[in-house]
C-alpha cells in the first residue's frame, strides 16, 4: 500500500493548504470584517486563527510524513486533525454571515471541501487497511 493513494493525498492536502492559507490569512488580516464573538477582543481572534491555521497545518504535514513511511492509522488521525481547520470555518455562520467580497467568501466552502476531502481519503484508506481477503478468511477459519 506504500505508493496507493499517495498521489491523491499530495492533491488533497495542496488543496486544503492552498485554500487554508487564503481564508485564514484574510481572517486574520480583516478580522473586523467576519462577525464576531461577544467579550472577544478582535486582536485575541487574530491571534487564535493565526495559531489555529499553524497547528492544523502541522497536523497535515505530519500526516502526509507518516503516510509516506507506511505509518498509516497514526497518518489517518494527523489527517483528521488537519481537517478540522476546514470545518471550523464553517463556525463562521454560527455567529452571523460574514459580509466579505464573494473571493473571500467562497473560500469558507472551500475549505469545508478540502476537509470532506480529507475524511473521504482517510475513510478509503482505512477501508483498505481493514479489508481482509477471502484467503485470510480461510486461514482463521478452523
Amino acid at each position: 500500500m506504500p505508493e496507493k493513494g499517495l498521489t491523491a493525498l499530495r492533491v488533497i492536502l495542496a488543496f486544503t493548504l492552498l485554500t487554508t492559507t487564503f481564508h485564514y490569512a484574510h481572517n486574520v488580516i480583516r478580522a473586523q470584517d467576519y462577525p464576531q464573538i461577544p467579550g472577544i477582543p478582535v486582536l485575541a481572534a487574530q491571534i487564535v486563527v493565526g495559531f489555529g491555521w499553524v497547528l492544523f497545518t502541522g497536523f497535515g504535514l505530519a500526516g502526509y510524513r507518516c503516510y509516506a513511511r507506511g505509518r498509516y492509522w497514526r497518518a489517518l488521525g494527523f489527517l483528521l486533525v488537519c481537517s478540522l481547520g476546514g470545518l471550523v470555518s464553517a463556525g463562521h455562520f454560527l455567529v452571523g454571515v460574514p459580509q466579505i467580497p464573494a473571493f473571500w467568501f467562497a473560500t469558507i466552502f472551500t475549505d469545508t471541501a478540502a476537509a470532506i476531502a480529507l475524511w473521504l481519503f482517510v475513510s478509503w484508506v482505512a477501508a483498505q487497511l481493514n479489508r481482509v481477503s477471502i484467503g485470510d478468511q480461510a486461514s482463521t477459519q478452523h
